[in-house]
C-alpha cells in the first residue's frame, strides 16, 4: 500500500488530505484561529461541582465550561495536584520528578466532591474538543506524545501497543525502555516503535522529558486559566501520527512550510526528508484531484465504482447509513450471491467513510438482508477487519436478524461536515441571470488597476474553461499579449475547478490575494 500526504497552504489555513492507493481516507484542517486542540494542557479552575454527574465544570478560557468527570481524573490525580500546589507556590524546584513522593491511587469509586471543590486550580489536558454546544472534556492523567512511545508522569508502568504481537519484539522493547526511563515516569509504547533501535527510542524520550520541562516552567507564574503547554500543530501532529514506511511522498505547496516539515523529519525520521516535493499550484488540492474526491465522499449519497451506492443520513440521535445495490453488475447467478457481494464490497467503503468524516457516536448500517448465517458472519469480519487500521476507538455488533450493523466510534472532535450542494453560480440561486458575463472584461478591469504600481507579475486563476479562453482560445495572444504591453505586468494563469464561471482572483509575488 502506498500512502501520499497532500498539504495545501491556502490564505484561510491549512488542508492536508492522505491518499491510500490514490484512494481519499483521512482530511484535516488546520486554520490557525483554533484556541483547543486535543492535548494541549491548560492549568484551569474549577466552576462548580455537580454530584448527581460525578463531575465538575471548570474554566478552561471557553465560552462553554469545560467537564471533567471523576473517572478522568486519573488514578493519580492526588500527586498530580500535589506537585501543581508545588509547582505555584514555588516549593517544587525541578521537573525532574526522581524524588518526588507517589501518593496512594485514589478510589476508582469515589465522589468528585470528595477530591475538588469550586475554585480549585486543577491542571488538566483536552481530551475531546469543543462539540456542538458543548465545552471541552477534560483529563487530568496527563501524557505527552511522541513518535514512538507516549510519556505519562508520576507512573512506572511501561504498556505497549496491542498490535506489536511478536511476544520477542514485546520483550525486548519493555526491557530497552525500562533501562533508559528516569523513575516516576511511565510510557505507552506506540506501534511504530517495533524494530526500534536504542537510540531513536532514547531520542524520543528525551524530546518528551524536554516537553515536560516546558510545562513544569510555564506552569510556575501560571494564573488561570492559562495554556502551559500545546500540543504539535495538527499539520506536525498528523505527520508525526500517521508517518510510516508505506509513505511515498509529501507534497506541499508552501517552499517555508516544505522546509520546516524538512526540518521536523530530521528529528524523527530523517530518512524520509526525501520525500517532501514542493509544487508552484495554487491549489494543491486541485491539482491532485482531492476536491473532485471531497465532493464524491462527503455528500448524501456515496456511489461506487460496481453501481453500489450509499445513503447517509445524521440524527441528533445517530449516524444511520442505507446500502443500496443500485445498478451493479457483478454476474451474479442469485439475489443472495448478490447481497453479499454488494454488502462487502459496501463495508470497506463505509470503514474509509467513517475515518474520512470522523464520524463518532452511534453509527447503524442497514445492509442487504442475507439468509445464510456464514454470509452474515463473513460481513461482520470484513467490516471489523475495514476498521482495524481506525485509531479512534470503537465496537461492532454482529448482524442483527435484519441486517443491520451497530457500530459505536470514539467522538474525539465534530463531524467533519462539507457541503457538496451548490448554488447555480450564474444566478446564485435567485433564477435571473445578467444580461452580460463577460469574465475577461472584469479581469482586465482588475488587472487595469494595477497599473503604475510596484507589483510587476501577478497569478491569475480563474475556473478552468475562463482559463483555457484567455491561454488556448482563438483572441489568447491578443488576450495576454495586450493585457501585458497595455498595463506593464507579467501575468500567469492557473486555472481552478474550485471557481465558478464568473468568478477569478489574482495574486502577487508573495501569494496574497489583490482585493
Amino acid at each position: 500500500m502506498s500512502k501520499e500526504l497532500i498539504i495545501n497552504s491556502t490564505n484561510k489555513g491549512i488542508e492536508m488530505a492522505l491518499l491510500e492507493d490514490k484512494a481519499l481516507v483521512e482530511l484535516h484542517q488546520e486554520n490557525g484561529k483554533q484556541k483547543y486542540t486535543v492535548g494541549d494542557v491548560f492549568l484551569a479552575k474549577v466552576r462548580k461541582v455537580v454530584p448527581s454527574l460525578n463531575a465538575s465544570f471548570v474554566d478552561v478560557g471557553y465560552e462553554k465550561d469545560a467537564f471533567l468527570h471523576y473517572l478522568d481524573l486519573g488514578a493519580q490525580f492526588s500527586t498530580l495536584d500535589r506537585y501543581t500546589k508545588g509547582v505555584l507556590a514555588k516549593k517544587q524546584k525541578t521537573s525532574d520528578l526522581s524524588n518526588f513522593k507517589i501518593l496512594p491511587d485514589i478510589d476508582k469509586g469515589g465522589k468528585v466532591k470528595d477530591v475538588i471543590a469550586a475554585n480549585k486550580l486543577v491542571m488538566v489536558q483536552i481530551a475531546k474538543e469543543p462539540i456542538s454546544s458543548k465545552g471541552p472534556r477534560l483529563t487530568s492523567e496527563i501524557t505527552l506524545a511522541g513518535r514512538y512511545i507516549v510519556l505519562v508522569p508520576f507512573s512506572d508502568k511501561i504498556s505497549l501497543s496491542q498490535k506489536i504481537e511478536d511476544e520477542e519484539e514485546r520483550k525486548r522493547l519493555r526491557r530497552l525502555l525500562k533501562s533508559i526511563l528516569p523513575k516516576n515516569f511511565g510510557v505507552i509504547v506506540r506501534t511504530v516503535a517495533q524494530n526500534q533501535k536504542v537510540a531513536e527510542l532514547d531520542s524520543d524520550l528525551k524530546n518528551l522529558l524536554d516537553r515536560w520541562k516546558t510545562l513544569f516552567i510555564n506552569l510556575q507564574n501560571a494564573k488561570p486559566p492559562k495554556k502551559i503547554l500545546g500540543e504539535l500543530s495538527k499539520t506536525y501532529s498528523v505527520l508525526r501520527d500517521i508517518l510510516s514506511d508505506d509513505f511515498s511522498n509529501i507534497h506541499v505547496n508552501d517552499e517555508s512550510l516544505a522546509s520546516d516539515l524538512r526540518d521536523y523529519l530530521s528529528t524523527i525520521a530523517p530518512e524520509k526528508i526525501n520525500i517532501i516535493k514542493t509544487h508552484k499550484a495554487h491549489d494543491l488540492f486541485d491539482a491532485f484531484s482531492v476536491h473532485k474526491m471531497i465532493k464524491a465522499s462527503f455528500g448524501k449519497q456515496v456511489n461506487l465504482k460496481s453501481g453500489a451506492y450509499l445513503i447517509i443520513e445524521h440524527t441528533e440521535a445517530m449516524h444511520v447509513i442505507d446500502v443500496n445495490s443500485g445498478n451493479r453488475k457483478g454476474g451474479v447467478k442469485n439475489q443472495e450471491e448478490n447481497a453479499v457481494q454488494t454488502n462487502l464490497e459496501c463495508a470497506k467503503e463505509i470503514a474509509r467513510v467513517l475515518k474520512l468524516r470522523d464520524m463518532g457516536g452511534i453509527i447503524c448500517i442497514d445492509f442487504i438482508d442475507m439468509q445464510k448465517t456464514e454470509n452474515r458472519k463473513a460481513l461482520h469480519k470484513t467490516i471489523s477487519e475495514a476498521m482495524s487500521s481506525d485509531k479512534a476507538k470503537h465496537n461492532i455488533l454482529a448482524p442483527s436478524r435484519f441486517g443491520v450493523v451497530e457500530i459505536t466510534r470514539q467522538r474525539v472532535r465534530q463531524v467533519t461536515n462539507i457541503k457538496t450542494v451548490e448554488k447555480c453560480h450564474a444566478c446564485n440561486g435567485t433564477g435571473k441571470i445578467e444580461a452580460s458575463i463577460l469574465i475577461t472584461d472584469d479581469i482586465e478591469n482588475k488587472i487595469s488597476t494595477l497599473k503604475g504600481k510596484s507589483i510587476k507579475s501577478v497569478l491569475l486563476v480563474a475556473h478552468p474553461m475562463v482559463e483555457a479562453y484567455i491561454t488556448k482560445g482563438f483572441f489568447w495572444q491578443k488576450t495576454i499579449s495586450h493585457w501585458k504591453k497595455k498595463y506593464g505586468v507579467k501575468i500567469k494563469t492557473e486555472a481552478s475547478s474550485e471557481f465558478h464561471l464568473g468568478e477569478f482572483k489574482l495574486y502577487d509575488d508573495l501569494g496574497a490575494e489583490i482585493d
